[in-house]
């Protein structure tokens, strides 16, 4: 019997794609080629998952674990001799528990799902990102999301209490823990966190839940300095007592770009500012809450930290706020362009941008660098676009600009979308060689014959470390 007839035995009617029903499919959300796999296996199980994999490290065939399909970096690429595993028939909700407040899931679940699924039982599950429609749990523990308000509730490492996954032998490897303090020996679950379908397949997760905030007050604001964004930063979290979720902030070019046709968004505030934030807050008291931030706001603006800001009125005018950080496919209209997602200290921010603004102007003098992002949490998303609007034949040349500089100052290459295929070349800016032959032993031992999502992330042998 070959693997596609016992494959098919295992998953049954349905669950196993070939041919046109894998090409027929997009390779990603963000792009425009195909699918192009072996196959296509959709398991309903962990147990399904266990048997896939045990028969693939028998027959010596890769596999490629995908979820929502939404990453940045070609993590879930994969090629026409490989197997892809499909989450996208587990998508179930197995728990919610109000009491230990926390959520029980299949790693096909999507994000959104489960927002909504918690504020049914008055929780909150604090992780939020643009794709959060379409984005799978499993996909967001695998690649260690971040999205919105990291700043106030870190990134997904931090809302996963347990997890089940998937050894390349089959090996099911189950650590479902309900508890918030377990110090019982090693930490297992970070392992697979953040290791991109790399050491093992997430199959279950067990997501901590919080007790969802009552109120919400969110303000446009704009800045006449850098030094200005950060020192509003700085202010509005210690005064806020750690009520603040949420802190964007837009270059002009960006805010420009967003707010002036085509695009529909409609401008809250004048765009003659170099600089603008969104800041949210989240808390349990309506009045209190708006009555403190709003003295907040008005002793910047006397104090000439803002000049100029705007309180959303109604959910609906906080919504069209978050609208414009989050309209970011505008930096398409001409074309593709380069998107980066790096980390640094706030502090060296304003240096680092001239040193990338000087390096791309001097090898393409065409080009335009928008920037925007979660400067909260450090983390800044760069779209670099050419004015032909050919930036990937510039590829190369715009990402020495954008990674190079940061290994000087402490940088990471990838703040939340992990490495994948794009930015494995630009590893060891971020990684010593010790760690990226750490990593390297971990991958051997989880996965001695290289089957899972090969060539992502680190190569399986040390001899190729950087």
């Amino acid at each position: 019997m070959s693997l596609l007839d016992e494959l098919q035995v295992i998953l049954g009617p349905g669950g196993l794609l070939t041919g046109t029903d894998v090409s027929s499919r997009a390779a990603g959300v963000w792009r425009d080629d195909s699918l192009d796999a072996l196959a296509i296996a959709r398991p309903r199980s962990t147990e399904e998952v266990s048997r896939i994999l045990a028969l693939c490290s028998q027959h010596r065939v890769s596999v490629v674990t995908q979820g929502g399909l939404t990453g940045l970096v070609h993590g879930a690429d994969a090629a026409n001799d490989q197997l892809i595993l499909s989450l996208e028939r587990m998508r179930n909700i197995e728990d919610i528990d109000s009491t230990q407040r926390t959520a029980t899931v299949q790693a096909g679940v999507n994000l959104q799902t489960l927002q909504e699924a918690a504020e049914e039982h008055s929780l909150f599950f604090p992780l939020d990102l643009g794709a959060r429609g379409t984005a799978t749990l499993g996909g967001n523990a695998a690649t260690n999301a971040g999205g919105n308000r990291v700043i106030r509730y870190g990134m997904m490492r931090d809302m996963v209490l347990g997890l089940e996954a998937v050894l390349a032998d089959g090996t099911v490897v189950s650590s479902m823990n309900h508890l918030i303090k377990n110090n019982a020996g090693y930490d297992l679950k970070q392992l697979f966190i953040g290791s991109e379908g790399t050491l093992g397949v997430i199959t279950r997760l067990v997501l901590r839940l919080r007790e969802a905030p009552s109120s919400q007050n969110i303000a446009f604001v704009a800045f006449e300095s850098f030094e200005s964004v950060t020192k509003m930063l700085k202010s509005v979290d210690r005064d806020l007592g750690g009520a603040l979720s949420a802190y964007e902030v837009l270059w002009n070019n960006f805010y420009r770009l967003v707010t002036e046709a085509p695009a529909t968004n409609r401008p809250p505030l004048s765009a003659d500012h170099p600089y603008y934030a969104l800041i949210e807050t989240q808390g349990n008291n309506d009045k209190l809450d708006k009555q403190q931030f709003e003295t907040i706001l008005e002793s910047a603006l006397e104090d000439g930290l803002i000049v100029d800001a705007v309180i959303a009125q109604s959910a609906t005018e906080g919504r069209n706020i978050w609208a414009i950080r989050d309209d970011v496919e505008q930096t398409f209209r001409i074309g593709t362009p380069i998107i980066f997602d790096v980390s640094l200290p706030i502090n060296r921010m304003e240096a680092y941008l001239i040193e990338v603004r000087s390096r791309l102007d001097a090898a393409l003098p065409q080009n335009t660098l928008w920037v925007f992002g979660h400067l909260g949490d450090g983390n800044l998303h760069l779209d670099v676009q050419t004015a032909a609007g050919d930036a990937l034949a510039h590829r190369p040349i715009i990402e020495r600009a954008v990674y190079e500089p940061l290994k000087g100052i402490g940088g990471s290459v990838s703040a939340e979308h992990g490495i994948g295929l794009e930015k494995k070349p630009y590893l060891h800016l971020s990684r010593s060689s010790q760690e990226i032959t750490l990593m390297q032993t971990l991958k051997m031992a989880l996965d001695p014959e290289g089957i899972l999502n090969p060539g992502k992330i680190v190569d399986a042998t040390r001899e190729n470390a950087q």
